[in-house]
């Protein structure tokens, strides 16, 4: 696994981008068990992951494992948009509640190439709701104020992860 984020322990990782920025590509790069996603809770409800009518559902089965996981002191990716600070909000409570940190990785992905990248996927969102969301981004210190204890740029730590590896090739 390629820890680009040296995570706090039991830390609540929330990822923030629209739809298409790679949130959950990255979440690859970490173990199944870590990552909650609202996608996958729907496609379970409904056999869709984009019937909308199945949030609420899938919001409580996140909020569940959420508990469950940070009431361990384990690990927790939040694979959604989280563009809402309504949603932050709740994430961060949570945290709180659990004594737990809260990180966020902000996806400060070009609107083109989020557009790109949406239109190359299986589930292709409509792309007034990909612009909707990228023009919710929140930006870092928004997310600071907000009660996050670190804000990473997923711009910052894909560069930084390119030259890790430049560097160990050589």
């Amino acid at each position: 696994m390629d820890d680009l984020l040296n995570l706090p322990a039991s830390a609540l990782c929330a990822l923030v981008g629209p739809p298409g920025s790679g949130k959950s590509t990255f979440a690859a790069r970490y173990p199944d068990s870590w990552r909650v996603c609202l996608d996958v809770y729907r496609r379970l409800a409904t056999d869709s992951e984009a019937d909308q009518s199945a949030t609420p559902v899938a919001a409580e089965i996140q909020n569940l494992l959420l508990d469950a996981r940070l009431s361990r002191g384990l690990h927790v990716l939040v694979d959604s948009t989280n563009v809402f600070p309504h949603v932050r909000a709740g994430l961060l409570a949570r945290a709180r509640y659990w004594q737990r940190p809260a990180v966020a990785i902000l996806f400060d992905v070009p609107l083109p190439t989020v557009e790109a990248q949406n239109a190359g996927r299986d589930r292709v969102v409509p792309l007034h709701i990909v612009r909707e969301h990228h023009q919710l981004l929140p930006d870092a210190d928004q997310l600071h104020r907000e009660g996050f204890a670190a804000v990473h740029l997923i711009s910052e730590l894909l560069t930084t992860s390119s030259a890790l590896r430049r560097g160990a090739r050589r």
